[in-house]
């Protein structure tokens, strides 16, 4: 049986909107990902640790709180840091174009925002690991 990938989801820092990130969990485990859902008001720290711990393929950061530069660089930093940057990082929520394009200068691979559809977020991400897998 091949091995399913392991998602981590999180919502960092003082963000407690969560109906977004649930959905995509749902729908993640429907396309068969193993997912963790580390739940909201998460610290940087904490979810690169959890991360780590659970062996996660990818982290799935959720932000609606206008903090996602600062989120981000920090767990792309703490990744390097802890030898882990071969997770693979991605994201979702109010994130401006402008934003997005320079998350993913930093290392973020796909940005998801509002109204993308499940089948988009699981074909990227697939295509993503699966690149990743055979390199």
């Amino acid at each position: 049986m091949p091995k399913r990938n392991r998602i981590m989801l999180a919502k960092a820092g003082l963000d407690g909107h969560d109906r977004g990130v649930r959905v995509v969990a749902m729908g993640l485990r429907d396309a068969n990902f193993e997912v963790i859902y580390t739940g909201r008001r998460q610290t940087p720290e904490h979810i690169v640790n959890a991360a780590i711990q659970e062996d996660v393929d990818a982290i799935g950061l959720s932000i609606l709180s206008g903090a996602h530069m600062t989120m981000f660089g920090k767990i792309l930093e703490l990744l390097k840091e802890k030898d882990a940057g071969d997770i693979m990082v991605f994201g979702g929520g109010v994130i401006p174009p402008d934003d997005a394009a320079q998350l993913k200068q930093m290392g973020v691979k796909h940005v998801f925002g509002p109204g993308t559809t499940m089948d988009t977020i699981v074909t990227a991400i697939n295509q993503t690991l699966g690149q990743r897998e055979n390199n």
